[in-house]
């Protein structure tokens, strides 16, 4: 038995890659080829573009995959949610689906909209949210360059957005937000009740999870000398508690812990005051609560 797994061809291959990589999955492809191989014989991935994946896990064709928040509820897919992963392209954050009008244009509010035109590649979220509130306007498929089309060919635009930094550079203002999506590992509900099937998946959403906590923290160790250990550990963060262990034929302690790579920069020159030595900073590939 295998477990047939959609992943994300496109912007997020790569940055999917990484992440199976850190959760100790090795996939390799051809520059043309949309079947990977994967040092786990129980998974069959096939690449295909995140818009569609969702449709295919609803409809079985996929037992599970990975695709945004915006995809599966543009696709209608009733799927079962195993896990949310936060990454994007370019960050750990969630990417955010807009509405956008240039600069200059008198619409200030979702109201504002009625009977205008909107382009977009998520038609069915967009007039969904509409709906929602009370307004009628025409939504029509965007096939990329969307934001190049406001004020000339539409009025507003309802697009996905990392940084902001697309719609600044076409002179574009966000008026409302329309949803904040993640990527989702995502399963098919038949394929979820199969025990081996689920199991397999639950375990994938662990090493995952694992890997992407592993981005933003690294660990830390050090020895201290016994009488300045109070010292170190009143400046120390930890996910718990720091480990404190004794050194070998020495009044001297080794002190390791985890913690935010945010918090080193800061930290370790106040470690070294506190009277720390021989401190190690090195990075995770996985942390599991």
């Amino acid at each position: 038995m295998k477990l047939r797994l959609g992943l994300p061809k496109g912007s997020l291959q790569e940055k999917t890659f990484q992440l199976f990589r850190k959760a100790g999955y090795q996939i390799t492809v051809n520059s043309r080829s949309y079947y990977p191989v994967v040092n786990d014989p129980d998974l069959e991935i096939l690449l295909m573009r995140a818009q569609e994946i969702p449709r295919y896990v609803n409809d079985g064709v996929l037992d599970a995959g990975l695709s945004g928040l915006d995809w599966i509820m543009e696709n209608r897919a009733d799927v079962v949610e195993v896990a949310d992963l936060v990454y994007a392209r370019q960050s750990q954050r969630p990417v955010k689906l807009v509405l956008a009008v240039a600069q200059d244009s008198p619409v200030t509010s979702v109201s504002d909209l009625q009977g205008k035109r909107i382009a977009t590649e998520l038609v069915q979220v967009t007039k969904d949210f509409l709906k929602q509130h009370g307004v009628e306007a025409t939504v029509e498929y965007s096939f990329g360059a969307t934001e190049v089309k406001v004020p000339d060919l539409v009025d507003a635009i309802a697009d996905l957005t990392e940084t902001g930094s697309s719609l600044r550079a076409n002179n574009l203002r966000v008026i409302t937000t329309i949803l904040e999506s993640t990527t989702k590992l995502h399963a098919n509900r038949r394929a979820w009740d199969d025990p081996w099937k689920r199991e397999k998946l639950e375990d994938l959403a662990v090493l995952l999870l694992g890997a992407l906590r592993a981005e933003s923290q690294v660990g830390l160790k050090m020895n201290v000398p016994g009488d300045r250990i109070n010292e170190v550990l009143d400046n120390l963060p930890s996910m718990k508690h720091p480990t404190v262990s004794q050194l070998y034929n020495s009044d001297w302690v080794a002190v390791e812990t985890i913690l935010s790579e945010e918090q080193v920069r800061d930290l370790i020159p106040l470690l070294k005051k506190a009277g720390a030595q021989d401190i190690v900073e090195y990075p995770l590939n996985k942390v599991i609560p």
